[in-house]
């Protein structure tokens, strides 16, 4: 049985009208790059998923790695310093698919065929599917005290996030526009040496608790600032593919998660 309606204001955020609402939602995705949903959650569910988040919370993996922009290895024909060489920092917690309760909310909403519809319908994809591994469908993400995501271009080619929970200060989600086009193959070289250096007027976007943002940050350039309160910031986020049996790849399973199943 869907009951998402339990969850998810559908009288505010009707997904199950996928002529009208899910169109006009499509179109502000195709033109803006990202989706923005206030208040997706009720505040009972949203308060259930606080207390889920928490009573997880000691159970996360916590990872620090450096990584570039393009999140790839460093190009030996580049200069050190080159904007798409230059060392960046990104470190939080994470909890996989298998911690998250089957009785989940999270669970619920990313199951739902009504929820994956609207999904497919925004994205205009005829299919979404979970990942065929054990862990990165869906996780929590918490960042903590002095913990970021530095700037970077997502491999993936969207994002759906739900914030769970906001920072008191930091942990602002910053992003740049005309920085890359995959479609062309283009980077913006220029523009991402000064976002780098701190020159470059960047969009900050503030997220309310029980958000749904989904995102195609394979073009945008963006960031999660330092969390700078002792509350963490904590996101989940659902996580699908185009293609059936895909799995995270090995080398950052074990970097997100610390494990490979």
């Amino acid at each position: 049985m869907d009951n998402t309606q339990d969850i998810i204001d559908i009288k505010r955020h009707p997904i199950d009208n996928l002529n009208e609402y899910a169109m006009r939602c499509r179109s502000d995705l195709q033109e803006n790059s990202i989706l923005i949903l206030n208040k997706f959650l009720k505040k009972e569910a949203l308060s259930t998923l606080q207390q889920e988040a928490k009573s997880l919370q000691n159970k996360a993996f916590y990872c620090s790695q450096t990584h570039n922009v393009l999140l790839t290895k460093r190009n030996l024909l580049l200069e050190n310093n080159h904007p798409c060489n230059i060392n960046l920092l990104s470190d939080k917690g994470c909890i996989p698919d298998d911690l998250v309760p089957s009785n989940s909310h999270l669970r619920t909403i990313y199951t739902s065929n009504k929820f994956k519809k609207f999904i497919q319908c925004v994205l205009s994809k005829d299919k979404i599917y979970p990942y065929a591994d054990t862990l990165s469908s869906i996780n929590y993400n918490y960042y903590q005290r002095n913990q970021q995501l530095g700037w970077h271009f997502d491999n993936a080619s969207f994002a759906i996030t739900l914030m769970i929970q906001s920072s008191i200060s930091g942990g602002k989600f910053q992003y740049v526009v005309d920085a890359r086009n995959v479609e062309k193959n283009t980077v913006n070289i220029p523009l991402i040496e000064s976002v780098l250096k701190d020159k470059y007027p960047v969009e900050n976007l503030h997220i309310e608790e029980g958000t749904l943002v989904l995102f195609y940050g394979r073009n945008y350039l963006h960031r999660v600032t330092p969390v700078t309160s002792s509350i963490p910031r904590i996101l989940a986020t659902l996580n699908y593919n185009h293609e059936k049996g895909l799995r995270l790849e090995e080398n950052a399973r074990l970097t997100f998660f610390g494990r490979l199943h």
